[in-house]
């Protein structure tokens, strides 16, 4: 398979999980679009290794998987924490948290 399929793939994962982000209202389904973000820059690293012919990109992605395995334990703890609190997880509430 050619590597440009790969980005063309990696570029329509990426505009799904942008339009997640913008459109959404509920902070799980934000997470998992930052996450959708994640995994088409993941895909773009691979692909651009593949086309140089290093494993830099392989490399990098494995720090890019640690850091999202990491984000996915702080958002999540921050949003029980809003829940507990709110009983609720919408993004517009949040808003009201304002000093």
């Amino acid at each position: 398979m050619l590597a440009a399929n790969f980005l063309l793939l990696s570029a329509v994962l990426f505009s799904i999980g942008v339009f997640g982000v913008l459109a959404r209202r509920n902070a799980v389904l934000v997470l998992m679009s930052v996450e959708l973000v994640l995994a088409a820059v993941m895909l773009n690293l691979v692909a651009f290794s593949t086309i140089v012919g290093t494993i830099d990109g392989q490399v990098f992605t494995l720090f890019v998987i640690g850091v999202a395995a990491a984000e996915v334990g702080v958002g999540l703890a921050m949003v029980l924490m809003v829940y507990r609190n709110r009983r609720s997880i919408s993004l517009d509430e949040l808003s009201e948290m304002k000093g």
